[in-house]
Protein backbone atom coordinates (compact mmCIF):
# COMPACT_ATOMS: atom_id res chain seq x y z
CA UNK A 1 0.00 0.00 0.00
CA UNK A 2 1.69 3.26 -0.75
CA UNK A 3 1.38 6.44 1.70
CA UNK A 4 -0.98 8.09 -0.03
CA UNK A 5 -3.84 5.15 0.35
CA UNK A 6 -2.71 4.78 3.43
CA UNK A 7 -3.88 8.77 4.46
CA UNK A 8 -7.06 8.12 2.05
CA UNK A 9 -7.90 4.77 4.29
CA UNK A 10 -7.64 7.28 7.68
CA UNK A 11 -10.82 8.49 9.31
CA UNK A 12 -8.13 11.11 10.87
CA UNK A 13 -7.37 12.63 8.03
CA UNK A 14 -10.93 13.13 6.92
CA UNK A 15 -11.89 14.68 10.11
CA UNK A 16 -9.03 16.72 9.63
CA UNK A 17 -9.83 17.73 5.76
CA UNK A 18 -13.53 17.82 7.37
CA UNK A 19 -12.46 20.69 9.55
CA UNK A 20 -10.55 22.37 7.01
CA UNK A 21 -13.27 22.70 4.85
CA UNK A 22 -15.47 23.69 7.86
CA UNK A 23 -13.12 26.45 8.66
CA UNK A 24 -12.60 27.60 5.22
CA UNK A 25 -16.58 28.06 4.45
CA UNK A 26 -17.05 29.87 7.69
CA UNK A 27 -14.37 32.16 6.68
CA UNK A 28 -16.12 32.75 3.14
CA UNK A 29 -19.00 33.73 5.03
CA UNK A 30 -17.18 36.39 7.23
CA UNK A 31 -16.96 39.68 5.16
CA UNK A 32 -21.11 39.44 5.19
CA UNK A 33 -21.88 38.58 8.05
CA UNK A 34 -19.42 41.34 9.41
CA UNK A 35 -21.23 43.83 6.80
CA UNK A 36 -24.34 42.72 8.21
CA UNK A 37 -23.57 43.67 12.05
CA UNK A 38 -22.18 46.39 11.23
CA UNK A 39 -25.16 47.75 9.85
CA UNK A 40 -27.13 46.30 12.82
CA UNK A 41 -25.00 47.45 15.28
CA UNK A 42 -25.48 51.30 13.95
CA UNK A 43 -28.92 50.88 13.12
CA UNK A 44 -30.53 49.95 16.81
CA UNK A 45 -27.15 51.35 18.96
CA UNK A 46 -29.66 54.40 20.27
CA UNK A 47 -31.93 51.79 21.24
CA UNK A 48 -29.55 49.62 22.80
CA UNK A 49 -28.44 52.28 25.35
CA UNK A 50 -31.40 53.57 26.58
CA UNK A 51 -32.51 49.89 27.30
CA UNK A 52 -29.58 49.19 28.96
CA UNK A 53 -29.81 52.13 31.29
CA UNK A 54 -33.75 51.59 31.69
CA UNK A 55 -32.89 47.43 32.92
CA UNK A 56 -29.98 48.06 35.31
CA UNK A 57 -32.08 48.55 38.49
CA UNK A 58 -34.13 45.70 37.48
CA UNK A 59 -30.88 43.58 36.90
CA UNK A 60 -29.45 44.79 40.30
CA UNK A 61 -32.41 43.84 41.89
CA UNK A 62 -33.08 39.83 40.62
CA UNK A 63 -29.10 39.20 41.56
CA UNK A 64 -29.66 40.21 44.93
CA UNK A 65 -32.82 38.20 45.07
CA UNK A 66 -31.15 35.37 43.60
CA UNK A 67 -28.07 35.34 45.75
CA UNK A 68 -30.11 33.90 48.82
CA UNK A 69 -31.81 31.58 46.76
CA UNK A 70 -28.39 29.94 45.53
CA UNK A 71 -27.41 29.94 49.06
CA UNK A 72 -30.08 27.95 49.88
CA UNK A 73 -29.79 25.35 47.28
CA UNK A 74 -25.76 25.04 47.78
CA UNK A 75 -26.74 23.38 51.50
CA UNK A 76 -28.90 21.13 50.29
CA UNK A 77 -26.88 19.66 47.41
CA UNK A 78 -24.67 16.62 48.46
CA UNK A 79 -21.39 16.18 47.57
CA UNK A 80 -21.97 11.90 47.15
CA UNK A 81 -23.67 13.29 43.83
CA UNK A 82 -21.01 15.38 42.56
CA UNK A 83 -19.46 12.61 40.95
CA UNK A 84 -22.28 10.87 39.81
CA UNK A 85 -23.18 14.19 37.53
CA UNK A 86 -19.82 14.69 36.67
CA UNK A 87 -19.81 11.02 35.18
CA UNK A 88 -22.87 11.58 33.17
CA UNK A 89 -21.58 15.36 31.67
CA UNK A 90 -18.39 13.63 30.48
CA UNK A 91 -20.08 10.72 28.92
CA UNK A 92 -22.54 13.03 27.23
CA UNK A 93 -19.47 15.47 26.01
CA UNK A 94 -17.67 12.57 24.66
CA UNK A 95 -20.57 11.40 22.88
CA UNK A 96 -20.87 14.79 21.05
CA UNK A 97 -17.43 14.75 20.35
CA UNK A 98 -17.78 11.49 18.71
CA UNK A 99 -20.45 12.76 16.72
CA UNK A 100 -18.50 15.92 15.89
CA UNK A 101 -15.79 13.48 14.84
CA UNK A 102 -18.12 11.45 12.68
CA UNK A 103 -19.37 14.82 10.70
CA UNK A 104 -16.03 16.17 9.84
CA UNK A 105 -14.62 12.98 8.74
CA UNK A 106 -17.42 12.75 6.45
CA UNK A 107 -16.88 15.80 5.32
CA UNK A 108 -13.97 15.37 4.92
CA UNK A 109 -14.08 12.02 2.94
CA UNK A 110 -16.02 13.54 -0.10
CA UNK A 111 -13.70 16.74 0.32
CA UNK A 112 -10.99 14.28 -0.32
CA UNK A 113 -12.45 12.55 -3.10
CA UNK A 114 -13.89 15.41 -4.48
CA UNK A 115 -10.58 16.89 -4.94
CA UNK A 116 -8.51 13.29 -5.88
CA UNK A 117 -11.52 13.49 -8.94
CA UNK A 118 -10.12 17.22 -9.87
CA UNK A 119 -6.52 16.13 -9.76
CA UNK A 120 -7.07 12.98 -11.97
CA UNK A 121 -8.91 14.94 -14.75
CA UNK A 122 -6.35 17.41 -14.62
CA UNK A 123 -3.49 14.93 -15.17
CA UNK A 124 -5.15 12.35 -16.95
CA UNK A 125 -2.04 10.30 -17.57
CA UNK A 126 -2.39 6.57 -17.25
CA UNK A 127 1.44 5.35 -15.33
CA UNK A 128 3.73 4.50 -17.67
CA UNK A 129 3.67 0.41 -18.91
CA UNK A 130 6.98 -1.10 -17.05
CA UNK A 131 9.31 -2.88 -19.55
CA UNK A 132 9.25 -6.66 -19.82
CA UNK A 133 12.24 -8.05 -18.76
CA UNK A 134 11.89 -5.67 -15.37
CA UNK A 135 8.61 -7.19 -14.63
CA UNK A 136 9.69 -10.71 -15.40
CA UNK A 137 13.07 -10.34 -13.04
CA UNK A 138 10.93 -8.72 -10.36
CA UNK A 139 8.27 -12.00 -9.93
CA UNK A 140 11.56 -14.23 -10.69
CA UNK A 141 10.30 -15.77 -13.83
CA UNK A 142 13.04 -14.86 -16.03
CA UNK A 143 13.20 -17.16 -19.17
CA UNK A 144 15.90 -19.63 -19.62
CA UNK A 145 16.92 -21.73 -22.76
CA UNK A 146 16.61 -25.42 -21.96
CA UNK A 147 18.89 -26.46 -24.73
CA UNK A 148 21.97 -28.41 -23.42
CA UNK A 149 25.02 -27.75 -23.94
CA UNK A 150 26.72 -30.80 -25.26
CA UNK A 151 30.90 -32.05 -24.78
CA UNK A 152 31.30 -32.48 -21.68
Amino acid sequence: MTLASNLRENKAVYAVAGAGDFAVQKLREMPEQMTRYRETATKYQGEVRETVDRYRVQVLGTVDRYRGEVSRYQERVDAKDLPGAAVAYATHVGTLAFELFEELAERGKKVVHREAVEVAEITDTKPAPKPRAAAQKRNGTRTRSTTKKNGA
